[in-house]
């Protein structure tokens, strides 16, 4: 059944749908205080794209996200951060949009070691002030996840198909599938599931976009990645260029970025909120804003001094 965006009042509306999800949701019930007549609009059409947040369950824990086993970067050049003031930013950067996005989705890796419950009371507290200003907070399952132990904590986040962590997010101009990729693999039954909503006779005509945590092919821009296991990365591209509806596929995991086409089908690599893995590269969240036809993004760095802070990418649908 589909659950209902948190009560907002109608002067906070840009558009007059109401849009539903049958979603990985953080919202209705856990919203902690009632949006006043003062605050931004919100806009159904806008969303916040986060990915890899990497909460430790000590907000003062700092990683070096270049130092890994093969890189290239000398010892003393090494670059790191605290998580916790990533997103802490990255938060206070969305909640200083105008107007503000009806969603915020973070597509997987919310914990930093296994998905522990300290990690998550920790992510939960961090992304709070999204949820008091009305917005709508979706995740994914990373390989650092723990869809239990996430669903022991947030026990209204629990949508489930196939024992797996998944929904469907219905929006005025599009819909989103959230799949659930913990430890690097989809399973059948998930991919069949996909299949379904891709080829629904009635919702032909929407333009469907899908998040998985992990990337479905081989990467090895900055630090090599292989993606999803086995054949399961062939046939989740296989299944997005067959049907047309399906416009972009998000992932994250790799800690890079990077906007690329497959047979029509728009590949986002999404940036990391926190570390990333080569020098210099950008982190943050990115702010996508939905027409009928296409979408934009605009790349919101944590550092706005950044070179790639407030870039713009069109992605026209097919």
């Amino acid at each position: 059944m589909p659950i209902t965006l948190p009560p907002l009042t109608r002067r906070r509306f840009i558009a007059s749908s109401l849009s539903t999800a049958g979603s990985a949701l953080l919202g209705q019930r856990l919203l902690a205080t009632s949006p006043d007549e003062d605050t931004a609009a919100i806009d159904p059409d806008r969303i916040a794209l986060l990915a890899d947040t990497h909460i430790d369950g000590d907000p003062k824990r700092f990683v070096y996200g270049t130092k890994w086993p093969g890189s290239p970067v000398k010892e003393d050049e090494h670059e790191g951060v605290n998580m916790a003031d990533c997103l802490d930013r990255v938060v206070r950067d969305i909640l200083a949009m105008d107007p503000l996005p009806a969603h915020a989705i973070v597509n997987g890796d919310c914990a930093r070691t296994s998905g522990t419950e300290k990690e998550y009371e920790e992510f939960l507290r961090l992304i709070k002030p999204l949820r008091d200003a009305g917005i709508t907070v979706h995740v994914t399952i990373g390989n650092h996840d723990n869809r239990k132990q996430l669903w022991q904590a947030v026990p209204d986040l629990k949508t489930v198909e196939s024992g797996r962590h998944v929904g469907v997010l219905q929006l005025p101009k599009a819909e989103v599938i959230l799949l659930d990729s913990e430890r690097g693999t989809m399973g059948a039954d998930q991919l069949s599931w996909l299949r379904e909503q891709l080829s629904d006779g009635e919702r032909r005509y929407v333009p469907m976009l899908v998040f998985v945590h992990y990337n479905p092919y081989p990467r090895s821009e900055v630090r090599p990645m292989k993606g999803l296991n086995g054949t399961e990365g062939e046939a989740l591209l296989g299944l997005l260029e067959e049907e047309r509806r399906a416009k972009a596929l998000f992932f994250g995991h790799t800690h890079d970025w990077a906007v690329e086409e497959r047979m029509g089908v728009h590949m986002i690599n999404q940036l990391p909120v926190s570390y990333y893995f080569g020098k210099g590269q950008p982190h943050g969240w990115l702010d996508m804003q939905l027409t009928d036809t296409d979408a934009s993004l605009q790349v919101r760095c944590v550092d706005p001094k950044h070179h790639q802070h407030g870039k713009s990418h069109a992605l026209r649908w097919r």
